[in-house]
């Protein structure tokens, strides 16, 4: 499908002729310890076929990197570093399999900072090339997105915040409460996403994540809690987790917490429909003064019909409300 064209608006411009769905290659030399990127397209390399077949050279010392090549290790017996030994084939297999082995061991090229980087430094995007990663950065994206987020409309941040306090009032009394201590020892102390060790009394250093974000109306659970850092929960705010875990996170996060994987994993957000309406519309009608009313009458319905709640509701709010 050909992308949309779309006005920049920040003054940040990408960079043109950087193909924004391939993939690279990253590894460093095993001679000299320099990291090398190839660039390989959007067709993925099998383990195998690159054991067998690859042949790629340090572009700093010439190095060749080939099960060809004896292995110039000088801790190593000499015998061990031929390349007809046992230990050369094992030590090039276990080496194309690190850099060729899922699409979380490839790199891509930034198309507006123009770097390579690892898998890692790029958001997801579901559909978007062999990697599913967007085009730009983590970096480059937070700088955009710092340009544009005061752009939007009065309008806009004051629909966001009622969306926000909407789904606050119908969540409330559906939070269980999290234990700290027993979420510490369940995530090792660390968390999950760096895998930075967290200090469970500098409470300025961690977070308790909704893996399914309270945006979509689901409640802070056992099973939807996650300890992250301040940074990596900065970065997830809002994003349903298939947008920013990984595969293998997604698991380990189910596995650890006894969430739901078919949810956690789901390519898009799914609405929780389960979350009593009627309450919630109780909550937020309850206003003092009453020029306060219509104003808030309008926006519950703007937000039951942006969720697709309007079916949940009592027959008694639908009158009310004016929905039938």
């Amino acid at each position: 499908m050909v992308r949309r064209k779309i006005k920049n608006q920040t003054g940040i411009s990408r960079i043109e002729g950087i193909p924004y769905h391939d993939a690279w290659i990253g590894y460093q030399c095993v001679n000299c310890k320099e990291t090398n990127n190839i660039h390989i397209g959007q067709n993925l390399l099998n383990p195998i076929e690159a054991y067998d077949t690859c042949t790629w050279e340090c572009e700093f010392c010439g190095f060749i990197h080939s099960k060809e090549s004896d292995l110039p290790f000088e801790n190593w017996e000499d015998d061990y570093n031929s390349s007809e030994s046992i230990t050369a084939e094992r030590f090039w297999q276990g080496f194309f399999r690190i850099a060729t082995e899922h699409p979380e061991s490839y790199w891509k090229q930034c198309n507006v900072c123009s770097r390579v980087m690892p898998f890692q430094a790029f958001s997801k995007h579901s559909k978007w090339g062999p990697l599913e990663r967007q085009m730009e950065c983590r970096g480059c994206k937070g700088a955009i997105n710092a340009v544009l987020n005061p752009k939007r409309t009065k309008q806009q941040l004051h629909e966001s915040s009622v969306r926000r306090r909407i789904a606050d009032l119908f969540l409330a009394g559906e939070n269980e409460f999290i234990d700290i201590e027993e979420l510490f020892k369940r995530f090792d102390n660390k968390c999950f996403k760096t895998k930075k060790v967290l200090d469970i009394k500098d409470r300025g250093s961690w977070h308790i994540d909704h893996i399914v974000p309270s945006k979509w109306l689901y409640p802070l659970k056992i099973e939807n809690a996650a300890l992250l850092s301040t940074e990596a929960n900065s970065a997830k705010k809002a994003k349903w987790p298939s947008k920013f875990f990984m595969n293998n996170e997604l698991i380990e996060l189910a596995r650890i917490t006894g969430g739901n994987l078919k949810l956690f994993t789901a390519e898009n957000p799914i609405i929780n429909k389960s979350i009593d309406v009627n309450r919630g519309v109780e909550r937020y009608l309850q206003v003092r003064e009453k020029s306060d009313l219509p104003k808030r009458i309008i926006e519950i319905k703007k937000i039951l019909l942006f969720y697709k709640l309007v079916d949940n509701l009592s027959e008694e709010n639908k009158k009310l409300l004016g929905f039938i």
